[in-house]
């Protein structure tokens, strides 16, 4: 997994716009007004998500779309599963831990 990734991820702005492209393209203008920023500071979000490869710009006549790339967020989560199991087993353990604690609680009182 490409530390770039969780960089432009990070910034809560960026995370947002993210959001907001999940359900499909928007402009610039749409970006900036769904979230209240100045068409510069979305651009410049915007140019970060570019150049991590997690958007992409599709001309349509005078307009700029952005959109998502499925290949990065894809790649993420493929990643991601390698450490699902490990929490899953903790958190079953961490589970079964506090009912024991809840059962021995309930037998004293």
């Amino acid at each position: 997994m490409d530390i770039t990734t969780f960089s432009a991820l990070a910034e809560p702005t960026r995370l947002r716009i993210v959001e907001l492209l999940l359900d499909g393209p928007l402009t610039v203008g749409d970006i900036a007004d769904r979230l209240g920023l100045r068409q510069p500071q979305a651009s410049k979000h915007l140019r970060v998500l570019l150049e991590a490869g997690l958007v992409e710009v599709q001309a349509e006549a005078n307009r700029r779309n952005y959109k998502l790339r499925l290949e990065p967020f894809q790649a993420l989560d493929a990643w991601l599963e390698t450490y699902r199991g490990v929490w899953d087993e903790r958190l079953d353990a961490l589970d079964h831990y506090l009912q024991k604690l809840r059962t021995k609680e309930n037998k004293q009182n």
